[in-house]
């Protein structure tokens, strides 16, 4: 039942209004500014335009359109007139103009039809055209994405054309069509991370999701997948200590992707990949338990993330490792109160069986740094509904013990729409997590409960430039936007993607 999206560049003088073309979609500026190859596709259908215009007060500004059905003057049977007119006084570090939601807007506003043709030339730019077409494209292909795999009937009214063919007009097409090969990359990312979280926990258990990233060896990434066995001989017992209660057996996937210098030390990428968590034996309420399927989506963005810069063949050496467990309550689940000796040495004291995530990325992070010596680290975790209650849907929760990273994420997050905030570490709040019988308990109480997680993870990460992106909030259930209309967002692989981009490639 998924659509298949066919989206291709051609030049302005190929798009056609005519009978074969479902819906057109021109652009205009503030106050119906059209640019030169708009206004004379349009032809005598401007007066119309500006008519309607008035009457609809359509005033050109993003993220607005103007709708005609049998436009008249055009054999399209439906035009769609697009605000593009930059922000005025955009919010400092973000675009005046962003394309990659523009793409978006204009495929929510195509809904339905089969054909579609682009003009995509504004009355003002902002950056090279080619790469703005080239994320505009982007744009269209993640608000086309759906998850329907599971659907087997649908009403009459939700049916859509199998195959939805989008043309974009642009001044150079070729130059679009090299500039796209980086943006399809990256929108292939965010679309595996996306179904991986959309995934049922029965379908995606913790050897599932290790086979699916091991499907990246295709595009030449390196996979070595440890089992309990080798997790065991490595001392990571926190992480097997998460998944003990489940009849899935647990897995830690390490993917390498080597585009840098040979030799050069790696950036590192670690996601949490809890495929179900129930709360285990501090079972967590059953209203809305079923959302607990996307506690692995900081694992998915990483998957996606490795994707992404081995499709485009990014010239940087990476590493992806994520843990996947599956936390459920049995007669062999963890209890509170046991104690449990991680890879680093270090004991945890064990409160709560329903703060797990933390204990899979200790394991993680610390082998991760004392195996690889990356120049950083970040891992992404759904780790905490305290960050919701801070930050709601809009920001992650960024915490860090290096402020050049902190500020370099920050950077890229208002570049891109996916926004951090930092949050706050400190000694007082490692207090909170001291414990009596261990080293460290792993909660520290009802308040600042996003911290002191970040504050047990910073235990495991020594010396290395280190960030935590705590994702409650942006990694699944959150706000639908012009670009995404699912329930997993895919957020963290541009963010990311975009960092490597601008600061680590060779």
């Amino acid at each position: 039942m998924s659509q298949t999206l066919e989206v291709t560049f051609a030049a302005l003088d190929e798009i056609k209004p005519d009978g074969a073309v479902d819906t057109l979609i021109v652009f205009a500026g503030e106050e119906l500014t059209l640019s030169h190859a708009t206004h004379g596709l349009l032809g005598g259908s401007v007066d119309v335009l500006k008519r309607a215009a008035g009457t609809a007060k359509f005033k050109g500004k993003a993220s607005s359109a103007m709708d005609l059905l049998a436009p008249a003057g055009l054999q399209a049977g439906r035009l769609v007139v697009a605000g593009a007119a930059p922000a005025k006084k955009p919010a400092p570090g973000e675009p005046s103009l962003n394309y990659v939601a523009m793409g978006g807007h204009a495929m929510g506003k195509a809904s339905g039809a089969a054909s579609v043709a682009i003009v995509f030339d504004l009355p003002e730019w902002r950056g090279d055209p080619a790469v703005a077409a080239a994320e505009f494209a982007m744009g269209v292909q993640l608000r086309a994405y759906q998850f329907d795999l599971y659907k087997t009937k649908k009403k009459e009214e939700d049916e859509k054309p199998s195959t939805v063919k989008v043309t974009i007009g642009v001044a150079d097409p070729e130059a679009a069509r090299r500039a796209a090969g980086h943006a399809n990359a990256i929108a292939e990312g965010v679309k595996l991370a996306r179904s991986l979280v959309n995934e049922p926990p029965n379908v995606l258990f913790p050897t599932e999701f290790a086979h699916r990233a091991s499907e990246l060896s295709k595009l030449g990434v390196e996979i070595e997948v440890l089992d309990i066995e080798a997790m065991t001989k490595l001392g990571m017992n926190a992480l097997l200590g998460v998944g003990q209660g489940s009849t899935h057996e647990s897995r830690c996937v390490i993917m390498r992707w080597n585009g840098g210098k040979a030799g050069e030390a790696p950036v590192a990428f670690i996601g949490k990949g809890v495929t179900f968590d129930s709360g285990g034996i501090s079972i967590k309420p059953g209203g809305g338990m079923e959302d607990m399927k996307g506690d692995m989506a900081g694992a998915a963005c990483v998957t996606g993330l490795m994707h992404a810069l081995a499709a485009r063949k990014a010239r940087v050496n990476a590493i992806g490792a994520i843990g996947l467990v599956e936390n459920m309550p049995s007669g062999t689940a963890q209890r509170p109160g046991d104690i449990v000796k991680t890879m680093s040495g270090q004991t945890i004291e064990i409160i709560n069986t329903d703060a797990e995530g933390r204990l899979v990325l200790a394991d993680v992070l610390w082998h991760v740094q004392d195996k690889f010596k990356p120049k950083f680290m970040i891992n992404l975790a759904t780790l905490t509904g305290a960050i919701l209650v801070a930050l709601g849907n809009e920001h992650a929760g960024l915490f860090s013990n290096n402020d050049e990273l902190a500020t370099r994420l920050t950077s890229v997050g208002l570049a891109t729409g996916e926004k951090v905030w930092r949050m706050p570490l400190g000694a007082a709040y490692d207090k909170l997590i001291d414990s009596k019988f261990a080293d460290m308990k792993n909660v520290g109480g009802r308040h600042a409960g996003s911290i002191t997680a970040a504050q047990l993870l910073q235990r495991f990460v020594n010396d290395v430039p280190w960030a935590h992106l705590d994702i409650a909030g942006t990694g699944m259930a959150s706000p639908q936007t012009d670009i995404n209309q699912s329930w997993g967002s895919g957020w963290g692989v541009r963010l990311l993607d975009r960092l490597v981009a601008e600061h680590y490639e060779g």
